[in-house]
């Protein structure tokens, strides 16, 4: 069995997990997340704590138990404690600006560039070449901070561009004479 799948899922104060036959409700002061179940794997209450097991011995119910144990830990701890990316711009007049749910970028573009935060994500901007996005739900915030990153991802030569906080850009070494 998965050592992932193994471990149960402790439930925190505040916290109302439901589970259905066909989904699993979870909600928290940082709002609600639902996921569909699988059939491969059952789930179930004990106290304060969740369990998954395999429904049967095949391969992929053991893999399914740990991949569903992993996604409904993350929505546990998404709308208990919630989640965040940090970016930040590299290069001159590169500015972020957060307006309620857009993002507005000047980054090197002849025009300024707006991104709609979808329900659920907020973002701030603590200084203007830092961006923070939060949410509830892990999938949704690492897509959408990839997003961001994709309208201008750093350059090899010179590293301008938008950026993960913890990413490091090996930069190429120039073109000699």
């Amino acid at each position: 069995m998965s050592r992932v799948g193994k471990m149960p899922i402790t439930v925190p104060q505040g916290v109302d997990v439901q589970i259905t036959a066909d989904q699993i409700t979870v909600k928290g002061a940082n709002g609600t997340l639902v996921r569909a179940t699988n059939a491969l794997v059952d789930v179930w209450k004990e106290g304060a704590e969740l369990k998954l097991v395999p429904a049967n011995d095949s391969v992929e119910a053991n893999a399914m138990s740990g991949t569903m144990r992993a996604l409904v830990n993350n929505m546990v701890n998404g709308v208990s404690k919630g989640f965040e990316k940090k970016l930040n711009l590299v290069g001159v007049g590169y500015r972020a600006q957060a307006a309620g749910s857009k993002l507005n970028l000047q980054i090197g573009f002849s025009h300024p560039v707006a991104k709609e935060m979808p329900a659920g994500v907020s973002v701030q901007c603590p200084t203007q070449t830092e961006i923070v996005i939060k949410g509830a739900d892990r999938q949704v915030v690492g897509q959408i901070a990839a997003e961001v990153r994709a309208i201008r991802p750093p350059e090899p030569y010179k590293g301008k561009g938008i950026r993960y906080a913890d990413e490091r850009v090996v930069l190429k070494e120039t073109k000699k004479k």
